[in-house]
């Protein structure tokens, strides 16, 4: 074998045990390539090993990164990741004098990289992070630089030995100048702590200088002193330290920013540098800064005192890659400390954060903390298996709070998730555990509270459609039968008004309190709102469906005692049952109050079922509603007033005396619609009131025109609804129209229900005393329908007895209804009041009138009613 051929197998053997080394310490793998493209040594690591990195890294890949680095002058260091990121490959050039002379590559398994590693990947053993893997390719990079120009340079030095007999201790001298580098290269990846590391540092780069004393300071940071501390020292076996203490130094003048200081002896040196040396007895000094981060306040000083000392380039440029070797040592171990501190503290945060917190590595499957509330809630051991579950399934960290009962513990938690790294970079899954029994026990309570009527203590509007769509879906498992009742009360207002709404209250008490007492709906009772109520009678009380609505019915068959007296109120009920009739909430309540309303539109106190027909009913009631509701929007101009003449029968076979105002409601879209349909609805809907205020408006003006023409002596009759004379208003709203229109008070009439007048007495005869005190008169309607005693009548101010026509139509030929009258008109003249007959239609009714003295009349066979036109037209002339 040549020599050439030897020099080259002994150096690349020592080049291979050196990447073993380094592989080991920094846990990387390396291999190397020359200048002819050709592998110097394979990737480092055991054989299984290799063959996955050759198996994602392959030849193609490295022949690809070591084209690009030395046929493209412009990159000299390339990094690329490889597997999804969880290898990271980079690839670097060595040159000397301009020219490549070797290319390293670099694997690393890097840690901390999201998604699901490869398995044959698991055969790497050495793994670290992706800081970790570029601090050490800087480091390898500086270390392979070095080795190339030293060894490069020991080959001229060689061939210049070789021509000149020069000595062979230059390549000694390089060989242990790299020995000493790889001794400081392990201490990147010790554990010593870092005063033991700064020691060794000193111990291997003095025995290479061969140096008496080398020292680590630190400059003291407080503001005002010029100290400084010795962090580690070392000194060659028989000496003795130039100090005499380790803290508190006079600090070197020389040591100051990031300078390096070379002095050699015989150097010329500034007064104060060379009394400190003659002080110390220092023949020769290198100081070279420590800086960490962005600060420099450590220098390793080195000192020469045993004999004179000249410093050679070779010596400083080992002593400046030593320094920036222990750099980067500090700067991890700083790292490292702060990582733990991190620990420390986030440990801390997580102890006294009110809940119990699990940390689970979301890659190994194992938990990484648990705090002190965790482990009291959950001993090891005691984690059941639901629980389990959820901090561990995959399907749970999709959702980020989630809510968990514990049966054995009769406890509630809630769990909130988050995906966070951890201190160390990890992927880990935090979950908070918080216990809300408390809390769910409060929240029943405000839930029970949320569903209850405060008032009658039934369930409310909101229970009432919760419940209901669970017992649909209950009917519809069991192929079952159940039924929706809705009731409205029949003229509440009445009562609420007319004795007060303490009286109202105690009214809807007693009827809750009656329902809740029917067998089979008892927890099934529900007030909507206002005086509407719901019943659902669930699939197993149907069976006793008639019986149920039956005593329903019975409740509002008895008088209420209220206010030291006995009052009825009546109510309208409309059913539909389901799922036959609808399987949604809103389908069927809609479908119930349809039902109702027909009943109200039937009479009132009625029970109707819904059937398909109501639906078009209900259609034409929303179209009606639109329609009135625009038509009160826009000024009224469908409505239309009629005038009905009055007539004095006494007067020459009839003579008008005046008119009955009655509306009548033409619509653009739905044509003529009868007050009997649309006047319930204005009621319902709260509209009767600017309705009725209109007509006494223009039944006002008509009448003004009337007398203003001839006819002082025309009066008019309006009819005030229910709701109008409940308002509170009502006497200043009459005022204000007779003031407006200038007609004569005396000339207005304001008809009133019998039984409107007598339901709240006291009420009413305040109301009327008031309007009367006008001037205005008061016309008691449909006399006769009524449940009024004598003694009621007495007490109501009138002045106008309306006797009601189903007392006319069989006036021919029953004596009764004539004797009905004649007692009416005996008593009208001894109250002193007019009585005036409705519904006069044939010839025989007015003759029988004539006979009894009445003098008051209106009907068909004088005239119908007609519009103001026509009336004026004729009547007026």
């Amino acid at each position: 074998m040549t020599r050439e051929a030897l020099t080259y197998l002994t150096e690349h053997s020592r080049v291979a045990n050196f990447f073993n080394t380094f592989s080991d310490a920094t846990r990387i793998y390396i291999c190397s390539y020359d200048d002819t493209g050709r592998m110097i040594n394979n990737f480092t690591g055991n054989d299984k090993e290799r063959e996955v990195l050759h198996r994602y890294i392959t030849d193609d890949m490295l022949h690809g990164l070591y084209e690009r680095l030395t046929i493209d002058s412009i990159e000299d260091q390339i990094l690329e990741e490889v597997a999804g990121g969880h290898l990271k490959l980079g690839a670097v050039t060595l040159e000397f004098e301009g020219h490549c002379k070797e290319v390293w590559f670099f694997a690393g398994l890097i840690d901390g990289v999201s998604g699901t590693l490869p398995d044959d990947l698991g055969a790497l053993t050495k793994h670290l992070t992706d800081k970790d893997f570029l601090s050490a390719v800087d480091a390898l990079r500086e270390i392979g630089d070095y080795r190339i120009s030293s060894e490069l340079s020991l080959a001229q030095y060689e061939e210049k030995s070789r021509r000149s007999l020069f000595s062979a201790n230059e390549m000694a001298e390089s060989l242990k100048r790299v020995q000493a580098f790889s001794e400081i290269l392990k201490y990147l990846d010790s554990d010593k702590s870092i005063e033991s590391v700064m020691t060794d540092f000193l111990r291997i780069t003095s025995e290479y200088l061969e140096i008496s004393q080398a020292d680590i300071f630190k400059i003291k940071e407080r503001r005002g002193t010029d100290m400084m501390d010795i962090l580690a020292s070392y000194m060659i076996e028989g000496e003795e330290s130039v100090f005499d203490r380790v803290t508190d130094i006079p600090r070197f003048s020389f040591l100051e920013g990031k300078k390096t200081i070379i002095l050699s002896t015989g150097s010329t040196l500034l007064d104060n540098v060379a009394e400190t040396m003659q002080d110390s007895d220092i023949r020769a000094v290198v100081a070279m800064p420590i800086t960490i981060g962005q600060t420099t306040n450590m220098y390793a000083v080195y000192v020469e005192n045993r004999r004179d000392r000249s410093w050679q380039i070779s010596e400083l440029q080992f002593l400046s890659d030593a320094v920036r070797v222990l750099q980067n040592i500090l700067d991890k171990r700083v790292q490292k400390n702060s990582l733990v501190s991190s620990y420390a503290s986030l440990e801390q945060v997580l102890e006294h954060v009110g809940c119990a917190i699990i940390v689970n590595d979301v890659v190994k499957k194992e938990t990484l903390f648990s705090n002190k509330t965790m482990l009291s809630l959950f001993p090891e051991g005691t984690v059941g298996e639901e629980l389990s579950d959820i901090i561990w399934e995959k399907e749970s960290q999709t959702q980020s709070v989630i809510e968990y009962y514990d049966y054995d513990r009769d406890s509630w938690y809630e769990i909130h998730h988050s995906n966070i790294s951890w201190v160390d970079g990890r992927p880990v899954a935090l979950y908070a555990i918080y216990d809300v029994t408390d809390k769910k026990v409060y929240q029943r309570k405000i839930e029970q509270q949320a569903y209850t009527d405060f008032l009658t203590g039934l369930l409310n509007r909101l229970c009432c459609e919760r419940d209901l769509a669970r017992i649909i879906d209950e009917s519809k498992k069991h192929n079952s039968m159940g039924a929706l009742l809705y009731i409205d009360l029949d003229d509440f207002k009445h009562i609420n008004d007319g004795l007060g709404h303490q009286y109202g209250d105690v009214l809807l008490k007693d009827i809750s309190a009656g329902m809740k007492s029917v067998k089979g709906i008892e927890d099934n009772c529900y007030r909507m709102g206002g005086d509407e109520f719901v019943i659902i009678i669930p699939p197993r009380s149907f069976p006793r469906y008639d019986e149920i609505v039956d005593n329903i019915k019975g409740i509002f068959a008895k008088p209420f005692y209220l206010k030291d007296g006995e009052y009825y109120c009546t109510m309208s009920m409309g059913i539909v049952t389901f799922p036959d009739e609808g399987e949604n909430v809103e389908e069927l309540v809609r479908k119930a109050d349809i039902a109702m309303y027909s009943a109200k539109k039937s009479g009132k106190n009625r029970v109707a079922k819904f059937n398909s027909g109501s639906l078009s009913e209900s259609g034409k009631r929303l179209d009606m509603e639109k329609n009135m509701r625009a038509a009160t929007n826009n000024g009224f101009d469908e409505f239309v007033i009629y005038y009905q003449p009055i007539v004095d029968i006494t007067l020459d076979g009839g003579t008008c005396t005046g008119a009955e105002a009655l509306i009548r409601w033409n619509s653009r879209e739905l044509g003529f619609i009868s007050p009997a349909d649309f006047i319930p609805l204005a009621e319902y809907l709260g509209l009767i009131n600017p309705i009725g205020d209109h007509v006494l408006k223009e039944a006002c003006k008509a009448c003004k025109y009337w007398n203003d023409h001839g006819h002082p002596e025309y009066k008019v009759n309006v009819n005030l609804s229910v709701v109008q004379l409940m308002q509170d208003d009502i006497v200043e709203n009459v005022r204000k129209t007779v003031e407006e229109s200038g007609i004569k008070p005396s000339n207005l009439t304001l008809e009133v229900t019998e039984s409107l007048a007598i339901n709240d007495m006291n009420r009413m005869k305040v109301i009327m005393a008031d309007i009367r005190a006008l001037g205005v008169r008061i016309a008691l309607d449909d006399f006769g329908t009524g449940y009024s005693s004598l003694n009621n009548i007495r007490e109501i101010p009138f002045d106008v007895i309306k006797v009601d026509q189903s007392f006319v139509r069989e006036l021919e030929g029953d004596e009764y209804h004539r004797a009905f009258i004649r007692m009416i008109g005996e008593l009208a003249r001894a109250l002193g009041a007019d009585i005036c007959i409705e519904g006069i239609e044939r010839k025989q009714q007015y003759d029988i009138l004539i006979d009894m003295n009445v003098r008051i009349a209106q009907g068909y066979f004088f005239d119908k009613p007609m519009t103001r036109d026509d009336f004026d037209a004729k009547y007026i002339g």
